[in-house]
């Protein structure tokens, strides 16, 4: 895991080819460079889309992945989106296990997991087909044993507050797109030079969305507060589960539009958090807006986020009842 989180790879992978109108057969092979014509769809019209979930190794030894089944289907709303040829559930499935059987001892013991990268390409060669979907396609998965996301264990971050730069268009913000994470790029790297900044929290118009490439949360005493599914942001499956627990344990789950005058209300006597496949769930310890730092409680990760987060983290490894049917063994 030398390199940093996703610089380091499994040797396999597996893919599978759309051509005349078909999906072919779940293929493993070895991990290799593609072979890609000049010309495909992908390069020059953005037709690509991606997940990134996670596989688990027990305390016995054995593997799981965690909530596929959700990532596969968000995989198809993406291509949907994309107008690329949607891959059957069952087949984003079978890469998937079939890569996470081949590769099983590449899976890390905790805190560690084997990060997973199902990709999705139009590769049709015809750069004349700029208003016409691609009609062939690619679909692959590879495999990364990571460790922490930041790299220096758990620690609070810090959010720069964006009130003008949109993360991405409103109605694509749910696919799980690059161009969406390269649109937000340069404002998170702006961020970064010009304050302590870990990340940026997108509030275009004054309006909570999220951060670059994490889902936002706020805690509190008894609940639980998030903006809603609407279409711009993404429908994070982490987010997804944190609120499933969260109410599950007592929480008031809010989902609804927060605007940024209550955000920095917020914090000062409450938590807030970023949720993601990579990251889990992140606190946060302040929030720069324009200009001035507003400290997140007393500036660490509050009892709410860790709480939740080792919740989560027990069920993801095995070590607390899967009572919502989440894992998959391998």
């Amino acid at each position: 895991m030398a390199g940093g989180f996703g610089s380091t790879f499994s040797g396999r992978m597996t893919l599978s080819r759309f051509r005349q109108g078909a999906w072919g057969r779940a293929e493993l092979r070895g991990l290799e460079p593609l072979s890609l014509h000049p010309g495909s769809h992908a390069l020059h019209y953005g037709s690509a889309c991606f997940e990134g979930l996670k596989a688990y190794r027990r305390a016995d030894g054995g593997v799981h992945v965690f909530r596929l089944d959700s990532h596969a289907e968000r995989l198809r709303t993406s291509a949907t989106l994309l107008c690329l040829p949607v891959p059957p559930r069952p087949l984003v499935e079978e890469l998937v296990c079939r890569l996470v059987d081949a590769v099983r001892k590449d899976v890390p013991k905790f805190p560690g997991a084997l990060y997973l990268r199902p990709v999705l390409l139009g590769t049709d060669a015809n750069v004349g087909a700029a208003t016409r979907p691609a009609t062939e396609a690619l679909l692959y998965v590879i495999a990364s044993p990571v460790g922490d996301y930041f790299g220096k264990g758990q620690r609070p971050l810090t959010l720069y507050v964006e009130e003008s730069a949109m993360r991405t268009t409103p109605e694509f913000g749910q696919a799980k797109a690059g161009g969406n994470y390269a649109a937000a790029l340069r404002t998170v790297q702006r961020a970064r030079a010009e304050h302590p900044a870990d990340q940026v929290l997108f509030c275009t118009g004054g309006k909570v969305q999220e951060a670059g490439a994490a889902n936002f949360i706020l805690l509190g005493e008894g609940r639980l507060i998030t903006k809603p599914l609407d279409g711009s942001i993404l429908a994070g499956v982490t987010r997804d589960s944190l609120l499933k627990l969260a109410s599950r344990g007592g929480y008031r789950v809010e989902e609804r539009d927060i605007d940024v005058d209550e955000l920095l209300a917020f914090v000062p006597g409450g938590e807030a958090a970023l949720s993601g496949t990579a990251a889990v769930l992140a606190g946060v310890g302040a929030v720069i807006h324009r200009g001035v730092t507003h400290r997140v409680g007393d500036g660490e990760i509050g009892a709410h986020t860790n709480r939740l987060r080792e919740r989560l983290v027990a069920v993801q490894f095995g070590d607390a009842e899967d009572e919502f049917g989440w894992l998959r063994i391998v």
